[in-house]
């Protein structure tokens, strides 16, 4: 146990980062199955929207350093690639 204050103002610190961080995480991945559970049975609209708000959250969780940059770059390349194929399933 932390006997200082500042190492106990740490140890207060990082169990709130921590919870934030967790929070960003599961808000970041509940965005991705919205947006697989609108590909699978929804739209190519309501994919897009899904989408455009995944993307958000993934940027911004990239941003705060939750996950790293090119984790997210992919993360988003990986969803529009399924976007572009549910748009040209819709066409033909």
């Amino acid at each position: 146990m932390a006997h200082s204050l500042s190492a106990r103002k740490r140890v207060r610190q990082n169990a709130k980062d921590r919870a934030l961080n967790r929070w960003r995480l599961t808000t970041m991945r509940e965005s991705i199955k919205d947006f697989n559970e609108q590909i699978l049975h929804g739209t190519a609209e309501t994919a897009a929207e899904a989408f455009k708000k995944a993307s958000r959250i993934i940027d911004r969780s990239a941003q705060k350093g939750v996950i790293h940059a090119n984790q997210a770059a992919r993360r988003k390349s990986r969803l529009n690639a399924k976007l572009k194929t549910k748009k040209l399933s819709k066409k033909a």
